[in-house]
């Protein structure tokens, strides 16, 4: 058991990276987030540098550090945005092209000539992964930076350069490159990792042409993943857990038992329910997943995923100036008592779960001239709801009918965003005390390894309610908005597949 006090729980999302220290009780002492650029070279492309996810989490660390003594570090861990993807040179430790984000979308037409080539692909692909055929995921990125870079597919098959998702591109630059590895959950959403056998599939890295010299090794969520350079922060920390953002939320929220289930709402909203020691396939287009890993045992997961959540808002905010910050919203969607017929389908980067609809583009139906900033504001907020509703709808075809939802992620604020995905889910909707869940969970994560926790018992114990929303609305006031919603959705759909 270490006598150390805290553990650095860094970060990385799609739009900021954030810096946590965390005591052992779970509650956090110190915290600094930085924003970056976002890149978008062509219509559905989403790119970051490297260099800025780098940057931003050198300066938050340090700058969360400062509060306290650094040598009473036990350990940090490890969450990011998974499946974007960076390739680097193993000798210099550069990035030959930036991120491709999880949201971009230019391999939809490499997708969907797989897909046509062979109409039985996707479910052997599936089978193994877990996953779909779809720009989502990591395999299609890398492949196509491999294709547009001179020379960088020979370079890979030489085993000069390097693949990895943001954490392990991170833990390579925290390890001054001695350590190339990555946790079995981020492994999970790149298309090439087999969760069922545990491993790297040479069948799939050969259907998405990546050469497998170029991946990582895959670990334990908790385990020894290298020690920091002494120099980046005064003190050489060892890195002690590694998890995708959404696996790391889920860690945070306590769901560690079958049947357990969280939604996240940050940039994109993303649902884990947990399937404990069972695979389970979906009928019904939602994702099979590695919950998390642990002394080499995997907990599976099922999962829906879907890209603009936050994000919405923020391109209120950002696009078109309706609001100056997330909080006005609250106020502003309470201020009418209904949608006014306006819906807003928020397909920026096509539709996630269950639709994966990549050609999908957004939209915003039922303008009068009356609508306003309160109606934009509105229908973005209740977009979200909806969304959720379609997993809860694809997962109660699959046999899964949750009693309640624990929520987390910044949105989560809302009250009022809180009280309509209860009424639209017609479930009650839990918020934690602690909404900064994915950051606990990487904390979390670390502190077993690092031995600040005995147990998930004990982490279990921290674990307490902030509040709870029941459903109020009147069923036949639920059914006319989701019909509203339903036939919006229709509207987008591109159906080229």
């Amino acid at each position: 058991m270490s006598d150390k006090q805290y553990i650095l729980a860094i970060d990385q999302g799609t739009t900021s990276s954030r810096a946590i220290i965390f005591n052992r009780d779970g509650k956090s002492v110190a915290v600094a987030q930085r924003e970056f650029p976002q890149h978008f070279p062509n219509s559905g492309w989403v790119e970051h540098d490297p260099e800025d996810l780098w940057d931003t989490v050198v300066e938050t660390c340090r700058e969360a550090i400062s509060h306290i003594d650094v040598n009473e570090i036990a350990a940090i861990g490890i969450t990011n945005q998974r499946e974007t993807t960076i390739v680097w040179d193993r000798k210099t430790g550069k990035p030959v092209y930036n991120a491709i984000v999880w949201q971009d979308r230019r391999t939809a037409a490499l997708c969907r000539d797989l897909r046509h080539k062979d109409a039985q692909l996707e479910q052997h692909i599936n089978a193994k992964s877990g996953l779909l055929i779809d720009p989502y995921f990591s395999a299609t990125k890398i492949a196509w930076i491999l294709d547009h870079v001179t020379g960088a597919r020979a370079r890979a098959e030489q085993g000069d350069l390097a693949f990895g998702t943001v954490d392990s591109f991170l833990l390579w630059r925290l390890t001054a490159g001695r350590a190339h590895a990555t946790d079995a959950t981020n492994a999970a959403r790149t298309n090439l990792y087999n969760i069922r056998e545990d491993r790297w599939d040479t069948e799939l890295c050969d259907i998405f042409r990546v050469p497998r010299q170029m991946l990582p090794d895959v670990k334990d969520c908790a385990a020894d993943f290298g020690v920091t350079d002494a120099d980046l922060f005064g003190s050489a920390i060892p890195v002690s857990g590694i998890a995708g953002d959404q696996q790391a939320a889920a860690f945070g929220q306590c769901c560690f038992n079958p049947g357990e289930i969280k939604s996240t709402y940050g940039t994109g909203c993303f649902v884990i329910l947990n399937t404990g020691d069972e695979a389970v396939t979906s009928q019904h287009r939602l994702l099979t997943t590695i919950g998390y890993r642990l002394n080499g045992k995997i907990s599976y997961a099922m999962e829906g995923a879907i890209f603009v959540a936050g994000a919405a808002v923020q391109w209120l905010r950002d696009g078109l100036g309706i609001i100056k910050s997330a909080a006005e919203t609250e106020g502003l969607a309470a201020d009418i008592a209904d949608n006014r017929g306006v819906y807003m389908v928020p397909a920026f980067t096509g539709l996630g779960a269950p639709y994966w609809d990549a050609d999908a583009r957004g939209a915003i139906f039922g303008l009068t001239r009356d609508t306003g900033p309160r109606e934009f504001v509105r229908a973005a907020l209740e977009s979200v709801c909806y969304q959720t509703f379609d997993l809860f709808e694809a997962m109660a075809a699959d046999g899964v009918a949750p009693k309640a939802v624990r929520v987390d992620g910044g949105m989560v604020a809302n009250d009022w965003i809180c009280q309509y995905l209860a009424d639209i889910l017609a479930i009650d909707v839990e918020r934690p005390q602690i909404t900064e869940t994915t950051a606990l969970g990487a904390a979390c994560l670390a502190g077993l390894q690092a031995g600040l926790f005995a147990d998930l018992d004990e982490i279990r114990s921290r674990w307490q309610l902030d509040a709870r929303f029941s459903p109020k609305m009147a069923q036949p006031q639920r059914d006319h908005a989701l019909a509203g919603w339903k036939g919006a959705v229709e509207r987008v759909r591109s159906y080229d597949d």
